[in-house]
């Protein structure tokens, strides 16, 4: 059966991998953007997931054009990194207001309709370092700490009207991003990586959609890594 869809910040690198696996197996698919070109075959919405106001019309331009959103991958984030003593209160509050009050807002808003069908999957991307912490990244690190907590909380809230919450918490993914790290820190973080690669998009792509299927029906406030082995044990 197709499903309505929207992943937020879903107009390039793990978002679009995600959105694009999504429609190729037949489900309607929104991707929120700030300004970007969005790929054929997606509905983009321009949206600011910090702006309680922009998000409630992002939903409201889904719901008209594909229906109410059914699964929710909460994807969009920042980054912002400085050392501890020198990053400053707008870099903290930037980055957790972006990447946990803007999946909890969207979370919250697409929460309303998928309790009226009495179904629904919520998808939270986290982070490797969310759980293993990175210099550098005191902002950052505990803002995909926290979409556990949030994932988890909505799971226990939510999970008798079969709505579930999962988070996946990649690794080292081959995007734009980690394309301009240097070449020297590259190759020092495959060396501490079992697989010994970066990943791929498409392979969190793969995690996103087996979560909102079917098959994972009873899975709900699990942590997925996807990260070649980097995290283990956390």
């Amino acid at each position: 059966m197709a499903r309505t869809v929207l992943v937020t910040g879903g107009n390039r690198g793990i978002g679009l991998a995600i959105a694009q696996a999504f429609a190729a197996q037949g489900d309607r698919v929104a991707v929120t953007h700030r300004g970007s070109a969005v790929p054929d075959g997606l509905l983009g919405v321009a949206c600011d997931i910090t702006q309680p106001k922009a998000v409630d019309e992002a939903f409201l331009t889904v719901e008209a054009e594909l229906g109410s959103v059914e699964v929710l991958i909460a994807n969009a984030g920042i980054t912002d990194d400085a050392l501890l003593m020198r990053m400053t209160e707008e870099q903290f509050g930037r980055v957790v207001e972006t990447n946990l009050a803007g999946s909890w807002r969207c979370a919250k808003r697409a929460a309303t309709k998928m309790l009226r069908a009495r179904w629904g999957r919520m998808v939270f991307m986290s982070s490797v370092v969310g759980l293993t912490g990175s210099p550098g990244q005191t902002n950052y690190a505990p803002s995909k700490a926290a979409l556990v907590g949030l994932a988890r909380s909505i799971a226990r809230e939510l999970g008798s009207r079969n709505i579930t919450a999962n988070v996946i918490a990649p690794g080292f993914i081959t995007t734009d991003m980690t394309a301009g790290l240097p070449e020297d820190h590259r190759q020092a973080t495959k060396r501490q990586i079992p697989l010994g690669r970066f990943g791929a998009p498409e392979e969190i792509a793969g995690v996103a959609t087996w979560l909102a299927s079917d098959a994972a029906a009873y899975i709900t406030g699990a942590v997925i890594p996807v990260d070649g082995g980097l995290g283990m044990g956390h």
